[in-house]
């Protein structure tokens, strides 16, 4: 069995999924029942964590690092659908699906620590605690009514809405400073737009003094120019 280095300040399974929403109002035996059997894997950046189509009996509890799921389309172009971070599930609804398969592909970002988590333990504690149940389904919903949402938006947006609609809420997440967690190539595909449109936009706004940055690491210097833009995207509920 090949050693796992778990770094001191790695919290455990139960403790980690305790902090939660999927365990609001639900007692410790929870995380227990969900964590039951959990195994720790080191994994290394850019390791395949599943693939798309592979039978689907764990889903992730990241414990540090990144994981992104993607998928390819038929000719070898890779779009990445989500980031995860720590203390973040990977793959849950999977648990769930009629055909058992995994939807996507799973890709470490970065050196990290991941709990699998078993389907059958989750399913119990659905059994278990209906109040598991209703979170993950308030959680799907939620879910759903982004995507739902985001099609909408892609197909009535142009590019710079979208572009600044991406990099305030990037901004909300991380603050003043923000680290594009997408390569540009990934984010042209996840918006919807070709790579060298994003570039161009990129390039255009850092001259006008709306962004400044390189790379991956941005800053927004007229914050109100890029709401104005982004409106559209805004709905009251």
């Amino acid at each position: 069995m090949t050693k796992v280095n778990v770094p001191d300040r790695l919290l455990s399974a139960p403790e980690l999924l305790a902090a939660h929403r999927l365990l609001r109002g639900l007692p410790p035996e929870a995380a227990l029942q969900m964590t039951a059997h959990a195994q720790l894997q080191q994994v290394r950046s850019a390791q395949i964590l599943f693939h798309e189509g592979d039978a689907a009996h764990h889903y992730l509890l990241l414990a540090s690092g990144q994981v992104e799921v993607l998928r390819y389309s038929q000719s070898g172009d890779e779009r990445v659908f989500q980031v995860f971070e720590t203390g973040q599930l990977v793959a849950e609804a999977a648990m769930f699906m009629p055909h058992g398969r995994y939807p996507m592909c799973a890709r470490a970002r970065s050196a990290a620590h991941i709990y699998r988590l078993q389907r059958d333990s989750l399913h119990q504690a659905c059994r278990q605690w209906p109040q598991l149940a209703m979170n993950m389904l308030t959680g799907l919903s939620s879910t759903l009514y982004a995507q739902v949402n985001k099609v909408d938006w892609i197909t009535s947006s142009s590019a710079g809405e979208r572009l600044a609609n991406y990099l305030l809420n990037l901004k909300e997440r991380q603050g003043a400073s923000i680290q594009l967690p997408l390569n540009q190539r990934q984010l042209a595909a996840y918006l919807g737009i070709r790579a060298e449109t994003l570039s161009r936009l990129f390039t255009d706004w850092q001259a006008r003094g709306y962004i400044a940055g390189k790379r991956s690491d941005w800053a927004l210097c007229d914050e109100a120019y890029l709401r104005r833009l982004a409106s559209p995207a805004q709905r009251s509920f």
